[in-house]
């Protein structure tokens, strides 16, 4: 990679990469009482950087990013690299140093090899040594590159199943941003992977990112087109498509429905927008009890209007499962 000053380096264990005579672990205190080694993105000084870089450097690689309140091109940088992290699943820390505000620090981190002679400088750190470093404001893709590189060079990268299930598990914890970054790594790795291209669409779902998904969809390779990864997706974005129409009508919906509870054009109106509300159980219910009043009502429209949403939501949705239960229970009743 062209913005990496220098080769990784494997020095010894205690001494530094540029002075083999210097141990790494000879600068900074004891951090104070009460400082946090467990969060992925901290700012540290001169008392907390040994906690925070070096002694958690021996668990997982540590970015230290150098910057300064006056430096433009660290406001650009610093984003970057916190999205990077936080998408990496706690794989790699982010520690961020103002060195204004260290300038005892910035000066022993020079007596070890690393002076700080311009910032932005992002320097990785792994088992108390630094490994590489690069200088200069860059694009979201090379961080990205830098960081997969890192975790290669460490043993941290994740194999593609396990990429998959920690995005899985952030979408359905509401972390969408943290998703999308990891399906990213994903699709970079596989690039065609089904799964990794209907989450990463879902994630921008989640994120309201219409466009973005919209996007997505397209750059699915062809032959992926009709797995159910998908369709599910593809199904999920036209819902939130006509939701998002929907659900400014919702209060006045509920209104009529209640004036009219045999309306069931209503109702089936109802369960759209309540869907794009994002209330999913209801809208289900809604859906629910067209067809137990009348399972034929306008040819089957509630029953596949519900299967689309099951389709769109996926199985592992909360509301997928109880309401196929009570579909079944009508259905064969």
């Amino acid at each position: 990679m062209d913005y990496i000053i220098g080769q990784s380096r494997s020095p010894a264990p205690g001494q530094s990469p540029s002075n083999p005579g210097t141990s790494a672990a000879s600068f900074g205190a004891p951090a104070a009482s009460g400082a946090s080694n467990g969060a992925l993105i901290v700012d540290a000084d001169q008392r907390s950087f040994m906690p925070e870089v070096l002694d958690a450097s021996r668990e997982i690689p540590v970015l230290v990013d150098f910057w300064a309140p006056w430096c433009g091109p660290c406001k650009q940088l610093t984003p970057i690299l916190e999205r990077v992290v936080t998408a990496a699943g706690g794989r790699v820390k982010l520690v961020k140093v103002d060195i204004e505000a260290n300038a005892a620090l910035a000066a022993q981190l020079a007596q070890i090899g690393l002076p700080i002679q311009s910032i932005p400088l992002v320097a990785a750190f792994y088992k108390g040594q630094i490994l590489d470093i690069f200088q200069g404001a860059q694009p979201e893709s090379e961080v990205k590159r830098f960081v997969e590189s890192l975790l290669k060079a460490t043993g941290g990268a994740m194999p593609s199943a396990d990429i998959l299930a920690a995005a899985n598990a952030a979408l359905q914890e509401g972390k969408a941003e943290q998703a999308a970054g990891l399906f990213s790594s994903l699709l970079e790795i596989e690039p065609e992977n089904p799964e990794g291209w209907g989450g990463m669409i879902r994630a921008l779902i989640a994120l309201d990112d219409e466009e973005g998904a919209q996007e997505a969809l397209a750059q699915v390779p062809p032959n992926l087109s009709e797995h159910p990864a998908i369709t599910g997706a593809r199904a999920a974005l036209a819902l939130h498509t006509e939701g998002r129409a929907a659900a400014a009508a919702l209060d006045g919906l509920r209104r009529d429905v209640d004036a009219a509870p045999d309306n069931y054009d209503l109702r089936f109106k109802l369960a759209s927008a309540l869907n794009g509300a994002g209330h999913r159980a209801e809208a289900a219910q809604t859906l629910l009890d067209i067809i137990k009043a009348d399972r034929n009502w306008n040819e089957g429209a509630a029953k596949a209007e519900l299967l689309r949403f099951f389709e769109a939501w996926g199985n592992a949705d909360p509301a997928t499962l109880p309401a196929r239960r009570k579909l079944s229970s009508i259905l064969f009743s």
